[in-house]
C-alpha cells in the first residue's frame, strides 16, 4: 500500500510526485486501450495476443499503484514503463491501422465527410 500512499502524500511543487502520476497514467492508458481493442485484430496484426498485453500492463499497474512508482532504482518500475511504451509505439498503430482507430467497434467504413462514396 505504498504506492497508494505515495499517491495521496502530495506536493504540488515537488517534480517527483508530478513524475509518479504521470507514469501511472501513461500505464494506466496503455492498459485500458490493451483492453478494449478486439482480441482477433491482435493476431491479425501479427503481435501477442490481447491476453499477453493486457497480463503484462495489468502487471505493471498494479505493481506501481500497489508498491508505489521508483522509477530510479525500481527494475519492476522500468520494466512496467517500457512495456507501456512498446504497446503504444508498437503494437496500438498496428491494431488501429487494421481496425480504422474504433477499438472493438469493427472496421472502416466508406463514409467520406459528406457521406458515404
Amino acid at each position: 500500500m505504498v504506492g497508494v500512499l505515495q499517491i495521496l502524500a502530495f506536493s504540488y511543487l515537488n517534480p517527483i510526485w508530478w513524475a509518479t502520476i504521470a507514469i501511472l497514467a501513461y500505464k494506466l492508458f496503455a492498459l485500458a486501450d490493451a483492453v478494449t481493442r478486439r482480441e482477433d485484430a491482435y493476431r491479425a496484426a501479427d503481435k501477442k495476443t490481447k491476453g499477453f498485453w493486457v497480463a503484462i500492463l495489468a502487471i505493471s499497474f498494479g505493481w506501481d499503484f500497489l508498491f508505489g512508482v521508483n522509477f530510479f532504482t525500481g527494475i519492476g518500475t522500468l520494466a512496467g514503463l517500457v512495456a507501456s511504451i512498446v504497446y503504444v509505439v508498437d503494437v496500438r498503430p498496428a491494431i488501429r491501422a487494421l481496425t480504422g482507430g474504433s477499438g472493438g467497434r469493427g472496421g472502416r467504413s466508406n463514409t467520406g465527410p459528406y457521406g458515404p462514396w
